[in-house]
């Protein structure tokens, strides 16, 4: 399989969380679009994205969202 590009590649809810996931413009365009304007990245979230464990771009909408309603 070859790298998946976060920069330029389409994502999806299916687009599994790789060795070399970047929190880009194109992640960022993606997670607004499903989780709405309100979105943004803060660190726990990141280490959350980026602790190894097997997740998809899906998992992280769902994470993001389930968060905010803890507020």
């Amino acid at each position: 399989m070859d790298k998946f590009d976060w920069h330029s590649d389409h994502i999806t809810a299916k687009t599994p969380i790789t060795q070399t996931y970047r929190n880009t413009q194109n992640v960022r365009r993606y997670l607004t679009q499903v989780c709405g304007s309100d979105f943004k990245f803060d660190r726990s979230f990141i280490a959350w994205i980026k602790d190894g464990k097997p997740k998809t771009m899906g998992d992280v909408a769902r994470e993001w969202l389930w968060r905010r309603q803890e507020l």
